[in-house]
C-alpha cells in the first residue's frame, strides 16, 4: 500500500512513465507506414531499403550500452523523457535524407536514442513499481504496444490522406514531444537505484536533494543470472520477430492464404501480447512471476507446436496469438529481475538485458531465415517452440514478485 504522504506524486510518476512509453512506441511506429513512399521517393531497391533499415537495431546495439553511464549521470526521468523530444526531432529528419546514406544515418541516431530512452523509461517504471509494492511494470509495456498501434494507424491515415512526409512526422514530432515534456513534470525526481526511491520523495517533500545512491560491484553470481535473463529475453524478441517478420510471409508462401490474410498473423500476435501485457500485472500479483513466465512459455511453444503440426489458417492464427499471449509478461520480468540483482552497479543489469534483447531482435531473422532455406519455414519457425521451452525452462532465475515498500514511518 502507498503511503497517504506518498500516493499523490506516485500514482502521477506512473501516469507521466505510462505517457512516455506510449509516445515511444508512437513515434516510430509512425514512420514505418511511409517506408513505401521513401522507398519510391529515393528510388530505392528492396535490398537498398532493407540495409538502411538495418542501421537502426545497429544504433541501438552500439549506444545501449552507455544508457547505464547516461542514467547515472543524467537520472532516468531526464534521459527518457528528453530522449523522446531528441527521438522526435530524428523522426522529422527522416523526411528530408537526400540519399538512402543519410537515411541509414538517420535510423542509425534514431536506434541509438530508442536504446537508452528504451532502459531509462523501464528503468524509472521499475522506481515507480518498488513503491507501489506491487506489478505495473506489464501495463506500461502494453501501453507502449498501444502506442505503436496508435502511431501505425497515424502513419496509415497520413499516407491515405497523401500528407506530405515533412508535415506528417512533423505533426507526430510536436505531439509526443509536448506529452513527454508535461510527462517529466510528473516523474520522480531524485537519482535511481532500488534504495533511491523513497529518499527521493522525501527530498522533494522537504524541498532538500537527496544524496545519489551507491553504486554496487560486480559479482560472479550476478554475471551468471545476467546471462541467463539474456538469453529470456532473447528468446521473447526471437517469437515477437517470428510474427512481425515471418508470419504474412508464412501464411503466404507455405498455406497460400491471400495477401489481406496473410497480415493476420502479425496482428493476431500483438493483439494476444496486448491484451497480455494489460492484464500481466494482476496475474504476475496473484500467481508470481516465475509461474506466470513458464506457463507462458509452455502456452507460446504449444500453441506453435499445434499450429505448425496442423497447418491451416486458423490453426496456424491461433498459434501465433497464443504465442503472443505466452511471452506477453517475459521481457518486463527479466528487465524487472535484471534490475533487482544485487552485487551489479545501479542501472547495469537493465541495460544490458535491454541490450541482449536488441541482440535477440538482430539475429533472429537471420537464424530463422537461414533455417527456412535450408529446409522450410515451417521448420525454421520450430524456433518459436524452442524459445517457449527455453523460457520455461530458465524462468526460475526470475524475481518472483515485487516487494512491498517499507511502512512510512
Amino acid at each position: 500500500m502507498l503511503s497517504t504522504t506518498t500516493a499523490v506524486p506516485v500514482r502521477h510518476a506512473r501516469a507521466a512513465v505510462a505517457a512516455v512509453f506510449l509516445t515511444n512506441g508512437a513515434l516510430y511506429a509512425n514512420v514505418v507506414p511511409r517506408f513505401p513512399q521513401l522507398k519510391a521517393d529515393l528510388e530505392l531497391t528492396n535490398a537498398a531499403l532493407g540495409a538502411a533499415i538495418a542501421a537502426m537495431p545497429l544504433g541501438a546495439l552500439l549506444a545501449g550500452l552507455f544508457a547505464a553511464a547516461a542514467i547515472r549521470r543524467f537520472r532516468s526521468a531526464r534521459v527518457a523523457a528528453l530522449g523522446i523530444v531528441l527521438l522526435a526531432a530524428a523522426t522529422v529528419a527522416i523526411a528530408f535524407v537526400p540519399n538512402v546514406f543519410a537515411l541509414a544515418a538517420v535510423l542509425f541516431v534514431a536506434g541509438a536514442l530508442d536504446s537508452v530512452i528504451d532502459v531509462a523509461q523501464n528503468a524509472h517504471g521499475l522506481r515507480v513499481q518498488r513503491l507501489y509494492g506491487r506489478s505495473i511494470v506489464n501495463s506500461f509495456h502494453g501501453l507502449w504496444s498501444v502506442g505503436a498501434v496508435l502511431g501505425g494507424l497515424m502513419g496509415s491515415a497520413a499516407a491515405g490522406l497523401s500528407l506530405s512526409l515533412g508535415v506528417h512526422l512533423g505533426i507526430s514530432a510536436v505531439l509526443f514531444s509536448a506529452v513527454a515534456l508535461v510527462a517529466y513534470r510528473f516523474l520522480l525526481p531524485g537519482p535511481d537505484g532500488a534504495a533511491a526511491s523513497d529518499a527521493a520523495l522525501d527530498s522533494a517533500a522537504s524541498g532538500e536533494p537527496s544524496s545519489a545512491a551507491a553504486k554496487g560491484a560486480w559479482s560472479a553470481t550476478a554475471v551468471r543470472m545476467l546471462a541467463v535473463l539474456g538469453v529470456l529475453a532473447a528468446c521473447g524478441a526471437l517469437v515477437e520477430d517470428a510474427g512481425a517478420s515471418w508470419g504474412a510471409i508464412y501464411l503466404r508462401d507455405e498455406l497460400t492464404t491471400g495477401a489481406a490474410a496473410a497480415g493476420l498473423a502479425f496482428v493476431a500476435l500483438q493483439v494476444a501480447m496486448t491484451a497480455g501485457r494489460l492484464a500481466g500485472d494482476r496475474v504476475v500479483d496473484r500467481y508470481g512471476q516465475r509461474a506466470v513466465v513458464r506457463t507462458g512459455g509452455l502456452l507460446a511453444a504449444g500453441g506453435m507446436g499445434l499450429a505448425l503440426a496442423v497447418p491451416s489458417l486458423w490453426t496456424t492464427l491461433a498459434g501465433f496469438a497464443l504465442a503472443g499471449l505466452g511471452v506477453a509478461t517475459l521481457v518486463p520480468a527479466a528487465m524487472h529481475s535484471a534490475d533487482e540483482l544485487p552485487g551489479l552497479p545501479a542501472g547495469v543489469g537493465l541495460t544490458v538485458v535491454s541490450w541482449l534483447l536488441r541482440v535477440g531482435f538482430l539475429l533472429s531473422p537471420p537464424l530463422v531465415g537461414l533455417v527456412a532455406d535450408l529446409t522450410s519455414l515451417r521448420v525454421g519457425l520450430l524456433t518459436v517452440v524452442a524459445a517457449g521451452l527455453i523460457t520455461a525452462v530458465a524462468a526460475r532465475v526470475l524475481v518472483d514478485r515485487t516487494p512491498a515498500p517499507a511502512p512510512a514511518t
